[in-house]
């Protein structure tokens, strides 16, 4: 024989009805018994009218109204016209009585829990008769049976506690004698001895099916509900949760104590002295294998079978130095918890005996601390014990498998997991069994931390970014053109899994949380909201993802100044943006020292170089022991480009225009040609030698004219090179004299720096630089004669867009 049990959502309404029918018509047991639970949303609705009946509020019959009217519209959708009278007239009937229980309610003004028990049956009654003729009328061996005939328990209403060898009896010999091939029964609801209709609490139809499960030995119980099995994690809140195909009655229990809602661990229990199977299906796909529960335990597989969690959880901590050596104080702590009728999820205790800390439903938080402090009161007011003060908006979280405790470093890796991401912990408790390692955390940070964890424990090593991109011009637009390119490759080959979560321009930004496709995010960012940064801000802390990254493309200095909102909360910044690293050296210090502190990578490669891996390769050298000695460069791709094609043949104000419709300047040229940006960039590469100095400290030997330099927009700045071409022109000649290039060069020594533009000689590293190519030499202690050299293409969005991929996948392999 097997069970099948239909949960509320599996039979909501008539077309769910008929999945249902399709299943069961499909068993091939000798005989099948089918469970099922009120239509969906049923109970609730019977406990509202009972209650608005209680209150003497006269909507209660409106709510009735709408009970009556989903049965019937049910009947008419499922039974043909010609067989329908029949059964409208059972269940308007069944009704009527339960009106007649309502208008006593309203009368009286109260409902008692033998009434509300009695009440709410009728919910299982009448979906447990209609399917029944249903199936009649589809022509399947079909009988109905009313369970509060075969299951008895005592009078605690509301849970009853069943009478197991009455009801095994009961069940025993009615599925012995009747001869139909299919029974079906309510869940949830029962008798006592004196024949008042009880119920069985939460989970209460799995009991039902559990119950007759056991009692006649059936060989399989199966739990029909709309998930397909138990999930590694809820796949309400982790995208990337998996089916569990095979798991083990006791790594099942912890899972749903600690949220999963598939079961509920007390009503599987006479199931779990037989050893009868459960196989957890689901009602919309039937096909799908779902989940199997089984004595056996996971003897090979993954060590950590799921990751579960329970919300609304509030922390109350009993502590104080007059605890220390003293009987009887934790006997007293859960004595008075128990006597309140609070249940206890979560104890902690310090081997110190100074404190004990539980974790209790939030609810009943407040109610907790009035008793403790009560019963305390006395080693209160002595100063022997701390007033308990509760701690809401908790969560727990919790990992589950059978063999977690043969493996060395779980906790650890789960607590480093964790506080890569910025999730603090409050407490920690771990059963003696080691099935269970369990986390208290703050409720906001339940998602972050659940697929932070199952990106660590079930994914395969495939890491997920989340990235906020600001500024999408010509550099930004390169760069996610590229992560579009690259997207299956990186997963692939680097395991990363690079999602765009928000986009902003100096217009409109938009975010989605399932990620902004890379295909149209233009259309999408055009019909955005208004852009605002610190909007854009709250928006992704708000968000609170593992592995998130703040990506700067712009030029601004305002932008600048948020980094250290984003890397506070554990937000990796990755910026081309100069202006940060590039200010006063306090600033830039704090971004670093603040990068640390919270575990947040802050990458800035592009600053110098643009794709070029300058900074990396410095970072490198130093943290191996080696020392610099000097750094000399030509660090500005626009002006290598300006003067390499500048000639006593072309206008100098020309080729800056053309440098800039290339996108090789600044959108201000006068940014580059001024010198602000190379000296910006080698006060960076000091800085990331270890070196304190700021900008005012380094000297410029500016070629600009004067007037140039005092230019307020472009129009005017191009108007002044105009009128000193001559000036530029006898630049060119007095290099071209000498047989020497122009070329402006940065270099730091001795703790000092300086730029200007240079008469480079043949036969110099710098003088066969061509296009607009950077170059950086470090001679180091290591490399006192001969530097190490880096060359090669050190402007243009392409490659700017790449340095800053680059800087990314760094944050993925860290």
């Amino acid at each position: 024989m097997k069970i099948l049990k239909f949960g509320g959502t599996s039979v909501a309404n008539a077309q769910n009805i008929r999945l249902v029918k399709h299943i069961v018509s499909k068993s091939k047991a000798d005989k099948t018994i089918v469970v099922v639970s009120a239509l969906g949303g049923m109970t609730d609705l019977l406990l509202k009218t009972a209650n608005l009946a209680s209150n003497q509020e006269v909507s209660y019959k409106t709510v009735l109204k709408e009970i009556e009217d989903r049965h019937f519209s049910t009947i008419k959708e499922l039974i043909p016209i010609a067989t329908q009278s029949k059964v409208l007239s059972k269940v308007k009937s069944e009704l009527n009585t339960l009106e007649t229980l309502l208008e006593g309610a309203y009368l009286i003004g109260e409902i008692t829990p033998k009434l509300s028990d009695k009440i709410v049956s009728y919910g299982e009654l009448l979906s447990s008769y209609i399917i029944s003729e249903f199936f009649s009328v589809e022509k399947l061996s079909c009988a109905y049976k009313d369970s509060r005939e075969l299951i008895k328990t005592n009078d605690a209403f509301g849970k009853a506690v069943v009478n197991f060898a009455v009801t095994n009896e009961n069940c025993s010999t009615f599925f012995e004698t009747i001869s139909d091939k299919i029974i079906v029964m309510a869940g949830f609801i029962a008798s006592s001895m004196q024949g008042n209709a009880t119920t069985l609490g939460r989970g209460g139809s799995d009991y039902t099916a559990a119950i007759v499960a056991s009692a006649i030995n059936a060989e399989v119980l199966e739990i029909w509900t709309d998930v397909s099995g138990m999930y590694t994690a809820n796949p309400k809140l982790v995208k990337q949760a998996m089916a569990i195909p095979h798991i083990s009655y006791e790594e099942a229990m912890e899972l749903s104590h600690f949220g999963a809602k598939v079961l509920y661990p007390p009503t599987i229990q006479p199931v779990l002295s037989k050893g009868i199977s459960i196989v957890i299906k689901n009602t919309f796909d039937d096909e799908n294998e779902g989940t199997l529960i089984t004595k056996t335990k996971n003897a090979k597989g993954r060590t950590v079978r799921g990751i579960s969690h329970v919300e609304s959880i509030a922390l109350l901590s009993l502590e104080g130095s007059g605890m220390v050596g003293i009987p009887g104080i934790s006997k007293r702590f859960f004595e008075v918890l128990s006597q309140a009728e609070i249940s206890v999820v979560l104890i902690t205790q310090a081997s110190s005996e100074h404190s004990i800390c539980i974790g209790i439903a939030e609810f009943d938080a407040d109610k907790a601390v009035e008793v403790i402090n009560e019963a305390f009161e006395y080693e209160i007011s002595l100063g022997r014990i701390k007033p308990t003060l509760a701690e809401k908006n908790l969560a727990i979280i919790a990992l589950v498998g059978d063999n977690m405790k043969s493996h060395q470093g779980l906790s650890g890796k789960m607590f480093s997991t964790l506080g890569k991401n910025n999730v603090n912990i409050r407490a920690i408790a771990q059963g003696a069994s080691e099935r269970n390692i369990s986390a208290v955390i703050v409720k906001d940070d339940v998602k972050k931390a659940l697929n932070t964890l199952h990106e660590e424990f079930f994914e395969d090593n495939t890491k997920q970014l989340n990235l906020f991109v600001m500024g999408v011009g010509n550099v930004g637009a390169k760069f996610l053109n590229q992560l579009q390119q690259q997207k299956k490759y990186l997963k692939e080959n680097l395991k990363l899994n690079i999602r765009v979560i928000g986009i902003s321009n100096s217009r409109t930004m938009v975010f989605d949380e399932d990620g902004i496709s890379l295909k149209k995010w233009e259309a999408v960012l055009q019909e955005g909201e208004q852009a605002h940064k610190e909007t854009f801000f709250e928006r992704v802390k708000k968000l609170n993802y593992r592995n998130s990254i703040f990506v700067d493309n712009t030029a601004s200095d305002i932008v600048s100044q948020t980094y250290a909102s984003y890397l506070k909360n554990s937000i990796s910044v990755v910026t081309c943006n100069k202006i940060a690293c590039s200010s006063d050296y306090d600033n830039y210090k704090n971004l670093k020292d603040l990068a640390r502190q919270y575990n947040a990578p802050f990458l800035f490669e592009t600053n110098v170089g643009a794709g070029l891996p300058i900074i990396d390769t410095l970072k490198n050298l130093i943290a191996s022991g080696d020392k610099i000695i000097k750094i000399q460069a030509v660090l500005s791709g626009s002006l290598n480009f300006v003067f390499n094609n500048f000639k006593n043949t072309t206008n100098f104000h020309a080729i800056v225009k053309e440098a800039k419709a290339e996108g090789y300047t600044e959108p201000d040229p006068k940014i580059d040609l001024s010198g602000i940006d190379v000296m910006r960039k080698i006060l960076i590469l000091a800085r990331e030698s270890g070196h304190k100095i700021d900008i005012n400290e380094i000297e410029n030997n500016s070629f600009l004219p004067e007037e140039s330099l005092k230019t307020t927009n472009n129009d005017s700045f191009f108007e002044s090179l105009i009128k000193h071409e001559n000036h530029f022109q006898q630049l060119y000649s007095d290099a071209a004299k000498k047989d020497c290039k122009l070329k402006y060069v940065a270099q730091f020594a001795h703790g000092k720096a300086s730029v200007g533009l240079q008469q480079i000689p043949k036969g110099h590293d710098f003088y066969t630089l061509e296009g607009s190519d950077n170059i950086v030499l470090f001679f180091t202690e290591r490399y006192p004669n001969q530097p190490m050299i880096i060359k090669g293409a050190g402007a243009g969005a392409e490659v700017t867009a790449s340095g800053i991929f680059a800087d990314i996948i760094r944050i993925g392999n860290f």
